[in-house]
């Protein structure tokens, strides 16, 4: 699945980079992904889907089908989670919701390892990614590590995040910044911003303070780790780190430290050329202009990372 203030350039590839360099990487396997547990917004009355504001927009297979399916790595809360009862939750199920009155479709969610959704996107397992994918131009134009491995996807931008590090609660071990890593080790999501960064922090350190990097499938995963003390620091989008910290343990567990870095645009992913981002583009300008976006930011205290313009392709 975060505020961001401090670019690091040397890293911007991704939410962040492994399935296409926020995640373009079509070598990756759709058996990865984890379970296809569904769930979406509520499906509109069939006589009025043609009577929504954008329906004519859609392409005419989405417009036939009445729903878009949605590749997303559901355990990143706030930005898309399960709750207790197994539903579906979180900012980009809300904004869905959202964007599902203008476009008069459902949007259907589907269940998948981070670094997978790409190349499930191209697979057309999935009409689109969404699940705090930072829009990078590696991405775009279908590049991993300096190579190239895909044709690329477009991105719907619709929201600012960055890359944060916490720590043990009482316990930073002395880490104020990433340079601070090094000597220690970091727990991250596999294919993201933060596993790049530190990637490339490791490549830094000087000899005798390795910084040692344990990756994972999703954030939970990691955040369990830094908690039973298998690391001295986690590192996230700072949305969610931001989440983490003021909810694991009732607040007790972790603190932020330092300062957020790589701030950059969450993107909707689709397939390259699709006329599907120009009507969720449409979408999105809708409900930022009707107000239901903003409120959706403030429901999950979201609101510092709110842009005021659906834009496509502008990150970098």
């Amino acid at each position: 699945m975060t505020a961001r203030t401090t670019r690091r350039t040397t890293a911007a590839k991704s939410r962040i980079a492994a399935a296409g360099a926020i995640a373009v990487a079509g070598a990756l396997l759709l058996t990865a992904c984890g379970d296809q547990t569904k769930s979406g917004t509520k499906e509109p009355a069939a006589a009025g889907a043609t009577k929504a504001p954008l329906f004519d927009q859609l392409p005419k297979e989405i417009q036939d089908k009445g729903v878009i399916k949605v590749g997303s790595d559901i355990a990143y809360a706030p930005v898309e989670f399960k709750d207790s009862s197994g539903a579906t939750v979180g900012i980009d199920p809300d904004i869905a919701d959202a964007l599902g009155k203008q476009l008069g479709v459902k949007f259907e969610f589907e269940n998948g390892t981070f670094d997978t959704l790409v190349t499930g996107l191209r697979a057309k397992r999935y009409d689109m990614a969404m699940s705090a994918m930072t829009d990078t131009k590696d991405r775009q134009d279908g590049v991993e590590d300096g190579k190239k491995v895909g044709e690329g996807v477009d991105f719907v931008d619709y929201y600012t995040a960055g890359v944060s590090i916490y720590t043990k609660q009482g316990d930073d071990k002395g880490i104020k910044s990433w340079d601070d890593l090094c000597g220690k080790k970091v727990v991250v999501q596999r294919g993201t911003v933060s596993e790049d960064l530190a990637k490339s922090q490791a490549a830094k350190c000087p000899a005798g303070k390795k910084l040692a990097i344990e990756s994972f499938d999703n954030d939970q995963q990691a955040q369990v780790r830094l908690r039973s003390g298998g690391a001295d620091a986690g590192s996230s989008d700072s949305p969610i780190a931001a989440y983490a910290v003021k909810t694991s343990g009732g607040g007790k567990d972790f603190q932020l430290v330092g300062e957020t870095v790589e701030a950059a645009p969450y993107g909707i992913a689709v397939s390259k050329g699709s006329e599907l981002a120009k009507a969720l583009q449409a979408a999105m300008t809708a409900i930022i202009e009707n107000g239901e976006y903003g409120k959706v930011l403030a429901k999950w205290g979201a609101e510092a990372g709110a842009v005021t313009e659906a834009t496509i392709n502008g990150g970098s």
